[in-house]
């Protein structure tokens, strides 16, 4: 089956390049600037090469030249596409950390910057999606099994707003060791399980791909990691999650499979809002809340475990919920 060379080639190219790649970032002093107001312990990280999700979208995109190429000369280009927008957001990543090592601060590209760059690209990923024919405007409610038919300018609208919303509650959840690579293992077999459930051999080619290449950078970013994704490759991953959920039309599987990621998001915007109301008080003792278990005492090895475990389990029951999204 083309999704096992798939993800066989880019595990192998992704851990080859981890050995090329962290040596070269050390050499070139890119470096992890850490958060002043984290955890005090996480000031020994100062300095780990960032930027290493450039080995895994390397081996993503040859294991989907090579594995998919015989769906490319059919006419089949929907994972392209959705490979495309994940690297556009990974070049935004690029950029943002780039600015980063640039100015030796944990503050790159401004949120209206990377909010605006982030929609442009969201909305161009739909309309062009629209357009190959590649996506519709019925929204498909999981476990219910029924479809809502949209406006196509509500549709883009919600489009946009979970696409972007999505990409930065990824980028939110790559706090902690290994946390995003290994929640979204899960989240990229899932897409690969669907896509072959419903005959979508590009597609599944593509998250297998995708699993692959994580299952290689985990090698290096398990605690302590040897090297951290940047935005460069929290960014892409998130482009990765969302893409893959609206080529295969069930874009509202999305909270159920990520459900990590909205906590952490939405744990996030509860501490800002709580503090902006309460004039200074904290509702978490820090935000996101993989940081608050940390400082309550949880490792960080427990919290990759039990943050992945439980996505591995929300996945399972998420294949039965959108397992009947299309007639077999």
């Amino acid at each position: 089956m083309t999704y096992i060379l798939s993800f066989i080639v880019a595990f192998g190219v992704a851990a080859i390049a981890g050995q090329i790649l962290i040596p070269i970032l050390r050499r070139l002093k890119a470096g992890q600037s850490i958060r002043e107001d984290g955890p005090a312990w996480h000031m020994s990280k100062q300095g780990t090469p960032t930027m290493g999700g450039l080995m895994f979208i390397v081996a993503i995109g040859l294991a989907v030249l090579l594995a998919g190429w015989e769906e490319m000369m059919a006419g089949n280009r929907n994972h392209l596409y959705v490979f495309g927008f994940a690297l556009v957001f990974g070049v935004i990543g690029m950029i943002d950390d780039f600015q980063k090592l640039r100015h030796h601060a944990n503050e790159g590209l401004t949120a209206g910057q990377k909010f605006l760059l982030q929609l442009a690209a969201a909305i161009t990923f739909t309309v062009l999606m629209r357009g190959e024919g590649y996506l519709s405007a019925n929204l498909f409610i999981p476990f219910l099994d029924i479809t809502i038919p949209l406006p196509w300018v509500v549709y883009m609208v919600f489009a946009a707003f979970v696409m972007v919303g999505t990409v930065n509650a990824v980028n939110l959840t790559d706090g902690i060791d290994g946390l995003a690579t290994g929640v979204t293992i899960p989240v990229a077999l899932f897409y690969m399980t669907v896509s072959a459930w419903f005959g979508r051999t590009d597609l599944a080619i593509l998250s297998a791909a995708v699993a692959g290449g994580l299952a290689a950078f985990l090698i290096y970013n398990f605690h302590p990691a040897k090297v951290f994704m940047g935005d460069t490759g929290s960014l892409f991953l998130g482009g990765m999650v969302c893409g893959l959920a609206f080529a295969l039309d069930i874009p509202l599987v999305i909270p159920v499979i990520g459900l990590v990621y909205v906590v952490e998001v939405l744990s996030d915007i509860i501490q800002v809002v709580y503090f902006k109301k309460t004039h200074g008080k904290r509702f978490f003792r820090m935000a996101p809340i993989h940081h608050h278990l940390e400082m309550g005492g949880w490792s960080e090895t427990k919290l990759f475990c039990v943050f992945s475990g439980l996505t591995l389990v929300l996945t399972l029951v998420a294949f039965f919920g959108v397992m009947d999204r299309y007639p077999m």
